[in-house]
């Protein structure tokens, strides 16, 4: 009989963020307001209340800050700063243009700030690697570790305990009952130490702290002696499912009423990251709606007096979770197709207005999008919507294409900034398309679509496969 809910147990907790973790969170943003004050007053101006305001909004812009400690080479770690900031630093720019308070801080107030700023970010991180290095190092640190199961996912969390030796990890060996010709052979670097019975006995006599068990959890006898031995211990137990054949999107593990439940395919934006991303959408498409406004009346004249039709184009796009979606765009066409077959533009495409080829080469044409941002149908960042008669055909030829459906549809994208805008004419450009889809999915921060806005803009200007 099962328990009532009430009563049940929670079996798993969110484990609770490291000290680095916590660290790198604060830094990033800390620094930046920190810089940027005191090249303030180096400069003699004021601390008054628009310069607190607007540091106040470069906290929330960049809170927050990524966790680089340890994760790169040095060198590596730099570029990453770089692209992060330059990301941050133009969104705040463009928002003081906006708002006409770019004037609070002087031009070489800005400069300055500009410079310093990820050059310290990166010599802080240099220093927090090597303390958490050193941290590591000290005898009473270190935590020896032992892998149960020898096969592939046995293999990866050796390497990857290899990797972090200088991180506090101690790799010992890999404990199996199969011989490593059984397991079709193992990297000389990980010792097979003996069979699952000898585990106990060598844990006590080498003082393992740490064990990683990737067989899987079946009630064979012997899986139940070794689990049965190991509670009696004071080690650590790590279990690693195979998961290494799904295609994981946010991948988590939750409680539901004491029944443990893993995660595979969800959306980045529940709880405070949805609420994150909706205001950001709200308040980035107000802004950008009130400077372009002069813009899109400009572009809707174009239109109306080049060709014959409406201004507005109204496509059929599949939205959040399949829903199907209007989308606005500049009409480029003469023709508008919107059924059950769409064929996509291409190059020199005779449907294309002259007109209509300055906007779409330019993304003008999609500047009405802003205003399905406001309506919630969209987001200024995520997978491009695609047309309904495409969402058909590549959902049975693209490996996990509706996935990218767990997000609402983007006016720009990862994807898009990484050289995949324009025609798909291949199932390979759209699978191509579709890897940066989740991999977006799977890293989404506030800080990496800020990133694909700057890149966007300069794409705008730049990009030769939009037509």
């Amino acid at each position: 009989m099962f328990e009532d809910h009430s009563s049940a147990r929670k079996l798993f907790l969110s484990a609770p963020p490291s000290v680095p973790v916590v660290v790198a969170s604060i830094m990033e943003p800390a620094l930046a307001a920190g810089i940027l004050v005191a090249c303030q007053q180096v400069a003699g101006r004021p601390l008054d209340t628009q310069v607190i305001a607007q540091l106040l909004l470069l906290v929330v812009l960049m809170f927050p800050g990524a966790n680089r400690f340890g994760k790169a080479g040095r060198w590596r770690t730099l570029v990453n700063i770089m692209i992060s900031w330059i990301g941050v630093l133009c969104t705040f720019l463009l928002l003081g243009y906006i708002t006409h308070t770019q004037s609070v801080f002087p031009r070489e107030v800005l400069i300055q700030w500009a410079v310093f700023t990820p050059v310290v970010q990166w010599l802080a991180v240099l220093l927090g690697s090597w303390g958490i290095r050193r941290a590591a190092s000290r005898p009473e640190a270190r935590r020896p570790a032992v892998v149960i199961g020898g096969g592939r996912v046995g293999q990866r969390v050796a390497a990857a305990l290899i990797r972090r030796r200088e991180y506090g990890h101690d790799f010992l060996g890999i404990f199996d009952d199969r011989s490593a010709e059984r397991l079709g052979g193992v990297p000389s670097d990980m010792p097979m130490l003996g069979l699952l019975d000898d585990l106990p006995a060598y844990m006590e006599s080498h003082g393992v702290k740490d064990v990683y068990l990737t067989l899987p959890l079946n009630p064979q006898p012997r899986i139940t002696r070794l689990l049965e031995s190991l509670q009696n211990s004071t080690a650590s137990l790590h279990f690693v499912p195979d998961l290494y054949g799904v295609d994981i999107i946010q991948g988590r593990l939750e409680d539901m009423d004491g029944v443990p439940v893993v995660g595979l395919l969800l959306t980045p934006f529940t709880g405070l990251n949805g609420l994150l991303k909706r205001a950001s959408d709200i308040v980035l498409s107000l802004c950008i709606l009130t400077a372009i406004t002069p813009i899109m009346l400009v572009v809707a004249l174009g239109v109306k007096f080049s060709s014959p039709g409406p201004v507005i184009f109204r496509q059929k796009r599949t939205g959040l979770d399949g829903e199907i979606i209007e989308v606005y765009k500049f009409r480029s066409m003469r023709a508008m197709d919107n059924g059950p077959v769409v064929q996509q533009a291409t190059r020199g495409d005779p449907r294309i207005t002259p007109f209509g080829a300055f906007i779409r080469r330019t993304s003008l044409d999609e500047l009405p999008q802003f205003i399905n941002v406001l309506q919630g149908r969209m987001s200024i960042v995520g997978p491009r919507p695609h047309a309904v008669a495409h969402n058909e055909q590549y959902r049975k030829l693209v490996k996990s294409y509706m996935a990218r459906h767990k997000v609402k549809p983007g006016i720009t994208g990862w994807a898009q900034v990484n050289g995949f805008r324009g025609e798909t004419d291949t199932v390979d450009k759209m699978a191509r398309r579709v890897e940066y889809d989740l991999e977006y999915l799977r890293n989404w921060s506030l800080g990496l679509d800020l990133l694909i806005i700057a890149r966007t803009i300069k794409l705008v200007f730049r990009d030769q496969t939009a037509y």
